[in-house]
């Protein structure tokens, strides 16, 4: 931060708006996550806009003291490109669910990943509908029951942060609803320059409670996930197991680690920078392996709104704006009115 930077507190990214999710939430958390973070972020709430699509997590423009946007079903990332393009130099922050931002508006998210965009992208994924009463949803596991699934999903679900590496993302991070390292992710995130993609777990407390308590309830948490940090060893289970190469299957296997040798046993190093690693990262199998959570990939490109605003600095350049000279080149004609003699 420099002398210019606002000091703001967690007050000040509080709105008189009433909080209205269902008690016990995990938006609730996440929306004080996020809160706490922007004042260490030394982010201004006058330059900073909250843009959502539809669903629980939509409402979250409400929520903070900033500008935002409530948008329309999976459409979020199409208005955020707009307002970065009108001026880039505005924090962006799009918020999405599992259905907004991977159903209806998957091509949306695909795009804006691709291009680019310089916003941070919180996808909420709770793996069911919660808005519209708890339908199955893209990321829902095999055999969830639901209403348009009574006896169990038979649909493959799909893998956010899989689909957000698939479309050429340039950050890609996990994290959960009440977890303590959630604000470090939320600040890579923001430090990123470029489309900044973060899939939060997220519990639907009337839904698909505690859906995700096999590896984040505190009697099993040490077992079945992993904190990734870049440059330092890949391990979990308090250290007593680590994930490995498996040359033979060009892929990562789990190794125990004994005495804390973890390079006697071969365990690898978390690179952000190693695309390949992120891949199988995202699509270790739970069970057979801890869920991946942190950073899990961050290799900056340049912007797509930078090469924009480039592109409209080039081709200005000693123009004069001269909207009628404009209207009138191409294929343009005069209609002659036969009666004015």
């Amino acid at each position: 931060m420099n002398d210019m930077t606002p000091v703001t507190t967690l007050k000040d990214w509080e709105t008189d708006q009433e909080v209205r999710w269902c008690p016990g939430c995990g938006d609730y958390a996440i929306l004080k996550a996020v809160q706490r973070t922007l004042p260490m972020l030394g982010a201004d709430p006058k330059n900073t806009v909250f843009v959502s699509g539809i669903g629980c997590s939509s409402r979250f423009p409400y929520y903070v003291e900033s500008y935002g946007f409530h948008t329309i079903h999976g459409r979020a990332p199409a208005v955020a490109t707009g307002i970065k393009l009108a001026n880039p130099a505005l924090d962006v922050w799009l918020v999405t669910g599992d259905g907004d931002g991977m159903s209806i508006g998957g091509n949306h998210t695909m795009h804006v990943l691709r291009r680019n965009l310089d916003c941070q992208i919180l996808l909420f994924n709770n793996e069911i509908y919660g808005l519209t009463k708890g339908q199955y949803s893209p990321t829902s596991r095999v055999g969830t029951p639901s209403p348009t699934s009574p006896v169990g999903s038979v649909d493959r679900p799909a893998s956010p942060c899989a689909f957000a590496l698939g479309s050429g993302a340039r950050f890609v991070a996990r994290g959960y609803d009440v977890s303590k390292d959630l604000p470090e992710v939320l600040q890579a995130a923001y430090r990123h320059r470029g489309a900044a993609f973060v899939e939060i777990f997220q519990n639907c407390i009337v839904y698909n409670k505690d859906r995700f308590d096999d590896f984040t309830a505190k009697a099993v948490a040490a077992d079945n996930q992993i904190q990734l940090r870049h440059g330092e060893p890949l391990l979990f289970a308090k250290e007593t197991k680590g994930l490995a190469l498996d040359l033979e299957t060009l892929s990562l296997k789990v190794v125990d680690v004994a005495d804390g040798d973890w390079q006697a046993a071969g365990v690898a190093v978390h690179n952000v920078r190693n695309r390949g690693l992120a891949h199988m990262l995202v699509e270790m199998p739970f069970g057979a392996f801890p869920m991946a959570l942190g950073v899990i990939y961050d290799d900056p490109a340049p912007t797509f709104e930078s090469a924009v605003v480039e592109e409209r600095a080039r081709l200005t350049a000693g123009k004069t704006a001269d909207l009628a000279r404009l209207l009138g080149k191409g294929q343009t004609w005069v209609v002659e009115d036969r009666h004015a003699q």
